[in-house]
């Protein structure tokens, strides 16, 4: 996708600006929704202590609040991750993006990370969130891959994510292709974990995603006007 066939507007709304980092502190997540509202993307991604506080900050723009369920290793007891997500609800969340069980999936144990997913989707649904299934897929074999899309599917879920951002390696063009390929189009595809310029992005774009996660949102979206003012 050439640079010229997008309106800034159009990919920040594409973007969930990433506010994951384990040391932030109170004043980096009020920097990054300020960033964010400036830029009007579609969210910011926060950790569940800052949902309250992102909600607050952000009410009167049109960004949403998401945040992050079972991170990063999605080893918590689905109960555990049902009331993490009805608790980030409460505080004004309005997407969640929930880690699977990723040594379920990879044991074989598919009926477990199928329930797993569909009690955080149910619990998303008494809020009308959204719920997007992060996959970890520096850790899995393509037929992995394609089982995780196919159990997110059969258990509700609007989106499947590539990665967390804190394993071994990110999103690649090659996963985005194979998992658009094996959810239906009402599922939703993002990106996260090295997203970090946009030629990058739009190569993703072309690929099959519609949603990133990143921390480089600034860059990402001054770039792109730049070359649109440059053009002839």
């Amino acid at each position: 996708m050439d640079h010229t066939d997008v309106d800034v507007h159009d990919v920040a709304k594409m973007i969930d600006h990433s506010l994951l980092r384990p040391e932030l502190t109170t004043r980096d997540l009020l920097e990054g929704c300020a960033l964010a509202a400036r830029y009007d993307v579609a969210s910011v991604c926060v950790k569940p202590v800052d949902v309250a506080r992102a909600a607050k900050e952000l009410s009167d723009t049109g960004v949403l609040v998401g945040t992050v369920v079972g991170f990063p290793h999605g080893a918590s007891l689905t109960a555990v991750k049902v009331a993490e997500a009805r608790a980030a609800l409460a505080d004004g969340a309005h997407e969640l993006d929930m880690v699977l069980c990723i040594g379920r999936l990879r044991g074989g144990e598919d009926d477990t990370v199928a329930e797993d997913i569909h009690a955080v989707v149910q619990a998303a649904r008494e809020a009308r969130a959204l719920v997007k299934v992060i996959f970890e897929n520096a850790y899995l074999t393509t037929d992995e891959k394609i089982r995780a899309c196919r159990l997110s599917d059969q258990a509700g879920a609007d989106y499947v994510k590539t990665s967390t951002g804190f394993a071994p390696s990110g999103a690649t063009v090659e996963d985005i292709r194979l998992m658009r390929a094996n959810v239906p189009p009402r599922m939703k595809v993002k990106a996260a974990g090295g997203v970090r310029t946009l030629d990058l992005l739009l190569e993703m774009v072309e690929a099959g995603a519609s949603r990133f996660g990143a921390t480089a949102t600034a860059a990402i979206l001054d770039d792109l006007a730049a070359r649109r003012a440059a053009a002839p």
